[in-house]
């Protein structure tokens, strides 16, 4: 069994958007920011590790993914807790609906997502909210240019609706892409937000081998996921603060710290972010820094003192 990990950790994530729609709205464009500004939210980046874990770790059990019944029909909550877990509880007593809520919870926390990202869940009489260990902030475009264009596309098929004008003829229609981004995400770690909730239930506590998944899901997750829209997308940076296990130092957001240079070589400049790092009070309390990027490809100038280096595809 992994050992229990309980440092505190900040860090953020680049991902890379050329010709390409990272997280779209309802109408399918790329999600922007009243000034114009293109960003992603954090259930993006969240999606993109939850299908990494299932893709590469088949035997972790992912509850807050979407999966589908023998019907084909997307599984309802209660009925994916069924799959993964069997009856709900039925105990039986004055204290019955505490032991249900117990026996609900600490299942709940065999899953990896949701010993990293927590959850809600509402079903058969248990209500419980599962404050995660990982919160990852919405993703903004740190480029300063967020040009968004569209192009028409065609369909092999005509429409079938008969009485429609154009029934004799292949629909069309449009898709959207931003030229080019690089969207950054903020996030932190804290691994006690578990504890009154695995003292309670008997629960797992997040351990050393959640967290490598987490940097793997998070370093890798959004180039591993492949699809139309998708396709362009890729993981571009990964940095990871970790802090003494007796620290109590809370980082700010490192989203407006992050700089992507105009040139051609779009460089990362992490000059902001070692200036924080290197004050000798927060200097005192880090453990270690890591940044996940992938040398051949990327270009990033001014690291923070210390930091290890580690392809990101490897």
């Amino acid at each position: 069994m992994a050992n229990p990990f309980t440092n505190r950790a900040f860090g953020c994530v680049v991902i890379k958007a050329l010709n390409a729609n990272y997280n779209a709205d309802f109408t399918h464009q790329p999600r922007t920011l009243p000034d114009g500004t293109v960003y992603a939210t954090d259930k993006a980046l969240k999606y993109s590790v939850r299908n990494y874990l299932k893709k590469v770790h088949p035997s972790d059990k992912v509850f807050y993914f979407k999966s589908l019944s023998e019907e084909m029909q997307p599984r309802a909550l209660g009925e994916t807790y069924v799959e993964l877990f069997g009856d709900f509880p039925k105990n039986e007593g004055k204290d019955k609906d505490v032991k249900n809520r117990k026996e609900v919870l600490k299942n709940l926390l065999t899953c990896t997502d949701v010993r990293l990202f927590g959850g809600t869940f509402a079903e058969k009489g248990v209500s419980l909210s599962i404050h995660g260990t990982s919160q990852i902030t919405h993703g903004v475009n740190r480029f300063d240019e967020n040009a968004i264009y569209s192009e028409q596309i065609s369909s092999p098929f005509r429409n079938a609706n008969e009485k429609s004008a154009d029934s004799m003829q292949t629909t069309l229609g449009t898709q959207f892409k931003l030229q080019e981004g690089h969207y950054v995400h903020h996030f932190s770690v804290n691994p006690h937000n578990l504890d009154d909730l695995t003292t309670l239930s008997g629960g797992e506590s997040l351990n050393s081998a959640d967290i490598a998944k987490l940097k793997a899901g998070l370093s890798r997750g959004c180039t591993f996921y492949d699809s139309s829209a998708k396709a362009g997308v890729e993981n571009e940076l990964m940095l990871w603060v970790q802090l003494k296990p007796e620290s109590k130092l809370v980082l700010p957001s490192f989203v407006e710290l992050v700089k992507v240079d105009d040139d051609e070589a779009r460089t990362i400049d992490l000059s902001k972010i070692s200036e924080v790092l290197g004050r000798p009070h927060v200097q005192s309390q880090v453990e270690s820094i890591e940044i996940y990027y992938d040398k051949a490809a990327t270009k990033i100038v001014n690291e923070p003192a210390g930091a290890v280096h580690h392809e990101i595809h490897q």
